[in-house]
């Protein structure tokens, strides 16, 4: 009997960052779970062209930051794939861009309870379902930080920077939690993509006007930063764990 394609969640899988990773893991063999929280159209999309190339996929609603929620995804994911290999921590929210002093307590709850805390929800699930010590048989966890964690997101958004700092020692922690458990953990984190993402900041052409602050003189693609999440999940990156990989162009 043949070996089962392995399977694998994709959070905020409908745009962007997240529709590059399903379509490429699906190109790689991955059966593939495309999370959405509202647009079902976009997620939809997606399964249709992974579909198109003789791929599996199913699209499911969920917002990351409701805890039933994610236990339902998780559960629907198990029902449809028997099992989970790997799980891709990509779900995020940006705000317009304001200074410290100008958010409010409201807008920062919304971007942690999202950005981190539905990041560590679906750790644990994926964990649940993957762990050797809960009786799976393994896998691997790429969470999508950024290089604003790095840089502070200073005169912009330092509660999105802050998050994806959280993201990152997230990753350190857990990859050392669970790695004798048969799950490899790493981040990765990209610099000035050309997203969807910059429309939700208020400022869409923002990835090139910064162009000339990144040394490869232009904002990466979604494509490029799935290209090393699908390495990252896959058993050519075996020995990797706890990683924090800079897809930035240099910045």
């Amino acid at each position: 009997m043949p070996k089962a394609a392995k399977s694998l969640l994709v959070t905020g899988g409908s745009r962007g960052i997240g529709a590059a990773v399903c379509r490429q893991a699906a190109a790689a063999g991955y059966r593939v779970a495309v999370n959405f929280a509202s647009n079902e159209d976009a997620a939809l999309k997606v399964v249709s062209e992974i579909e198109a190339d003789g791929g599996e996929a199913f699209a499911i609603k969920g917002d990351v930051g409701t805890e039933a929620d994610v236990m339902a995804m998780f559960e629907a994911v198990d029902k449809r794939f028997g099992k989970l290999d790997a799980l891709v921590n990509n779900a995020g929210v940006v705000d317009v861009v304001a200074r410290v002093d100008e958010m409010s307590a409201a807008r920062i709850e919304r971007l942690l309870r999202i950005n981190v805390l539905g990041s560590f929800l679906c750790a644990r699930e994926a964990i649940k379902l993957m762990s050797t010590r809960h009786g799976g048989k393994g896998g691997a966890i790429v969470n999508i930080s950024s290089a604003a964690a790095r840089l502070g997101g200073v005169g912009l958004y330092v509660d999105y920077a802050a998050s994806k700092g959280a993201i990152d020692t997230m990753t350190f922690g857990l990859a050392r939690e669970v790695a004798r458990e048969g799950i490899r953990v790493n981040a990765i984190r990209p610099g000035m993509i050309e997203t969807e993402i910059h429309a939700d900041s208020g400022d869409p052409d923002r990835a090139w006007k910064v162009a000339d602050t990144i040394p490869a003189g232009r904002p990466g693609t979604a494509e490029e930063i799935a290209n090393a999440v699908v390495w990252l999940l896959s058993d050519q990156a075996s020995y990797v764990e706890g990683a924090i990989l800079d897809v930035s162009g240099g910045r």
